[in-house]
């Protein structure tokens, strides 16, 4: 059986890319535009071609050339496009460039015709003010070839000890005459205290170095740090439940350990996103934790990928 393939754009640390490992993709190319991220992706994938280049500047006609495939013959194209500008964790702007980026996505599924494309990104963009750019975003994926659906799933319920919410848009070409499917939900949850048992090394531990310390001190399970604040700042930085999943993890530290006072450490932070302990990650301290927090969940990610296998590409390959 021929592996199918997968290109992933925006891809980050590999967060994705390790959710289509884990199903049985071949990965023939990684795109974006972060230093980090680049080293941290060739540590972890080493065998798989990593382009560091603005995503505007890249053509389709380039990516065929590099993985020598022709026009709709890739059976994935992955990609989550930055969702600063739709975040409800930090300032909200409809006219952030960024938002817009979710275009060069629609153009490279234009340009390679893969047989299937996801898109993942953040809840915020179909709530508020920002509900105009979701239905923008969703005309503009339905006037392309495709069938497209789009859902929000929550990674608790795909073995992610993290309540994370995102939305997945998965388009499916329509010469292959069938419908987007997504995986089911598995009800059995993870605590935070269930997914840190037996972790061999804790890493590097960090508190916050500022006046925020002593409120820290004072905070209970369950609790988030602006009710201590004399200005209400501090409203996304949380002292999580231990017996329930972790909130979830943002770009910024924003989770404070449930019996110590200090942020988890990058290796407690791999275990609630699903990442293997095995999995490295580079650079200072906030820079590991900003790769996890715009990650794609791994076994969410594996969910999908393989529901997409099993469900969509059945019988492709054999």
């Amino acid at each position: 059986m021929v592996e199918l393939t997968v290109i992933s754009t925006f891809a980050g640390c590999g967060g994705s890319s390790l959710g289509y490992k884990m199903a049985g993709f071949k990965e023939l190319l990684a795109i974006d535009w972060d230093d980090n991220s680049e080293k941290t992706f060739k540590i972890n994938f080493p065998n798989v071609p990593f382009w560091n280049k603005d995503i505007t500047k890249v053509s389709g006609q380039e990516i065929l050339k590099e993985t020598n495939l022709k026009k709709g013959e890739l059976d994935v194209l992955d990609g989550s496009p930055p969702c600063q500008g739709f975040s409800t964790a930090g300032k909200r702007v409809i006219q952030d460039n960024r938002n817009d980026l979710f275009k060069e996505f629609v153009k490279l599924v234009n340009e390679l015709e893969p047989k299937v494309f996801v898109m993942e990104n953040v809840p915020g963009m179909m709530r508020g003010d920002m509900k105009g750019k979701f239905n923008e975003i969703l005309k503009v994926l339905k006037e392309t070839n495709y069938l497209v659906k789009c859902k929000l799933l929550n990674a608790k319920y795909f073995g992610v000890p993290q309540s994370r919410e995102r939305l997945f848009f998965i388009g499916i070409r329509k010469d292959l005459n069938k419908e987007p499917i997504f995986p089911k939900p598995n009800n059995k949850i993870i605590s935070i205290q269930k997914a840190l048992k037996n972790i061999k090394e804790l890493g590097e531990k960090k508190t916050p170095s500022d006046k925020r310390a002593k409120y820290i001190k004072e905070m209970k399970q369950g609790e988030k740090l602006d009710k201590y604040t004399l200005n209400k700042s501090g409203f996304t930085t949380v002292k999580p439940n231990y017996s329930k999943p972790a909130p979830t993890i943002t770009k910024t530290l924003n989770l404070i350990h449930p019996i110590e006072n200090r942020y988890f450490t990058i290796n407690e932070l791999k275990r609630l996103a699903s990442f293997p302990d095995t999995f490295i990650f580079i650079g200072s301290f906030e820079q590991q934790w900003a790769r996890i927090g715009n990650a794609v969940m791994p076994l969410q990610m594996k969910a999908i990928a393989e529901t997409i296998k099993e469900e969509i590409l059945n019988g492709e390959k054999c």
